[in-house]
């Protein structure tokens, strides 16, 4: 639950999602935990958990952990689990959201998708 809860906040600290926000997620105990719920409800997020044994509504989550795992993660050797975080956290940061396409965006990168469908003023910011 601390794990979840650690980046759920750091989420809410790089984007500032508006109220209303929708935090989708599986039925693990970390999501129905007592400290996520109220990390969600201090920053006005609204959970939301899909049905027990359906994969349709985690599809989006189960493809980007396909996508890592094949082009961060396997055939890779790190030297620690501090040394693995830092480098899925700049695939993720530095690459895939930001360079990567994806065929659901119309070929863009998510951080191009965001930019021609919202406006500056409507948009958070993205991690630096």
């Amino acid at each position: 639950a601390e794990l979840a809860d650690d980046a759920l906040r750091m989420a809410i600290a790089r984007r500032r999602p508006p109220g209303g926000c929708i935090h989708h997620s599986d039925h693990g105990s970390q999501y129905a935990s007592l400290l996520l719920g109220e990390t969600m409800r201090e920053a006005g997020i609204e959970p939301s958990m899909g049905s027990i044994s359906s994969p349709w509504d985690n599809a989006a989550m189960e493809s980007l952990m396909g996508v890592i795992k094949a082009e961060c993660v396997h055939a890779r050797t790190f030297e620690s689990r501090d040394q693995a975080a830092l480098e899925i956290f700049e695939y993720i940061e530095c690459f895939y959201n930001r360079v990567r396409t994806h065929s659901a965006l119309g070929y863009l990168s998510p951080e191009e998708f965001e930019r021609a469908n919202w406006p500056e003023e409507d948009r958070h910011p993205m991690a630096a």
